[in-house]
């Protein structure tokens, strides 16, 4: 994570946007009357995908149950009712 001042962001902005986007590099940014963190668009809906399959009940156990189970225990894609 970018550490910097506001002063130092606007100076350098189109460089600290830049190397957020292209390098999914955080940015907190500190000002008088507290901290702003910038984040790419892609880490933003990553967070909110995450946040969203962590609310869904026992999610997690399916999944490591899916997980741990046999290929040959599997039923085939075109056999799978979406």
């Amino acid at each position: 994570m970018i550490n910097t001042n506001e002063t130092n962001f606007f100076a350098n902005f189109y460089n600290v946007l830049k190397q957020t986007v292209m390098f999914n590099e955080p940015v907190n940014i500190s000002t008088k009357d507290g901290n702003v963190v910038l984040i790419s668009e892609s880490d933003y809906n990553s967070m909110l995908e995450t946040l969203y399959l962590s609310s869904k009940p026992n999610l997690e156990e399916k999944i490591i149950q899916g997980k741990n189970t046999p290929l040959e225990e599997c039923i085939s894609e075109d056999e799978v009712e979406w």
